[in-house]
């Protein structure tokens, strides 16, 4: 029987992964932040199993490995996918450190706070039975493209992509793999929250008012044409199931424009790209 612990299972990327795995058989051990939010998706697919958890709160943490330890029994758990994220736009030079902090807080922290808390059920603790697990880390393109307007966002998943390779070299000597998935742009409701909250127009008196105005659309527009949620699924499963995993992935649509190109050419060239979409050159 796999098992599996997903975080921030109440949309997006993380309710169709839960959906998915269990269809495929997996327990499924949903983090949600509300009641309401478990019961759709035990509704929709019996064996998901939600557990209330806050990645901030380290007492649902701790909660949360209780109950997956008494429903494994002795066995180990099979995966643990740190999903739970926020994305906040806001020029760096302005934007509050309460905010730039709070992103590391559930982006970092709490993705570090899981991983250590679970590590015992996935194999540190030598005692259970079965193969050991692994940690599936979701960063993204911004882990290795860092955009303007999304710099605290991108900064948590540059330090995603490092703490998930750290891990993976420390967890060998116990079986335990440690992988990133680095989608692009998905169809999922973090990309219109966030343009909604731009449209309160936080930054309205800005020198950057107007490029973000462009990027909050292009945002917007880039999530719609995205890929559907289900299919980042089907390259999480891949990465908890394949013999051989990759030590990333990277579900990215048109990936030569959206992930090669910004990530091979010169960042200067670069620079001058998000300038002259974003009318954010010198001024004369």
């Amino acid at each position: 029987m796999k098992s599996v612990v997903i975080t921030g299972a109440s949309t997006g990327i993380g309710r169709a992964t839960a959906e998915h795995l269990a269809k495929k058989g997996w327990t499924v051990f949903a983090g949600v932040r509300k009641e309401a939010d478990g019961k759709v998706l035990t509704d929709a697919e019996p064996r998901i199993k939600p557990i209330i958890l806050d990645v901030t709160k380290p007492e649902q943490i701790a909660a949360a490995v209780e109950t997956v330890s008494a429903e494994l029994g002795n066995e180990k758990l099979s995966g643990l996918v740190n999903n739970a994220g926020i994305a906040d736009m806001g020029p760096l030079p302005v934007q509050s450190m309460d905010e730039i902090r709070w992103h590391f807080e559930v982006n970092v922290f709490g993705l570090i706070a899981m991983s250590q808390a679970f590590a015992p059920l996935l194999g540190m603790d030598e005692s259970r039975t079965g193969a050991s697990g692994r940690i599936v880390n979701i960063s993204s393109v911004g882990g290795r493209v860092a955009a303007p307007f999304l710099g605290a966002y991108t900064a948590t998943k540059h330090a995603v992509e490092s703490i998930t390779d750290s891990f993976r070299r420390e967890l060998m000597m116990f079986g335990i793999d440690a992988i990133c998935v680095g989608p692009g742009a998905i169809k999922t409701p973090i990309w219109d929250k966030d343009a909604e909250r731009m449209e309160a127009d936080l930054y309205g008196n800005s020198p950057w008012a107007e490029a973000i105005r462009l990027f909050s659309k292009v945002f917007r527009d880039t999530g719609e044409q995205g890929f559907p949620a289900s299919h980042v699924a089907e390259v999480i499963e891949k990465a908890l199931t394949h013999p051989k995993p990759k030590a990333r992935y990277a579900p990215v649509p048109q990936k030569i424009r959206n992930f090669y190109l910004p990530t091979l050419l010169p960042k200067r060239l670069v620079d001058k790209g998000f300038a002259n979409n974003f009318g954010m050159g010198p001024k004369s």
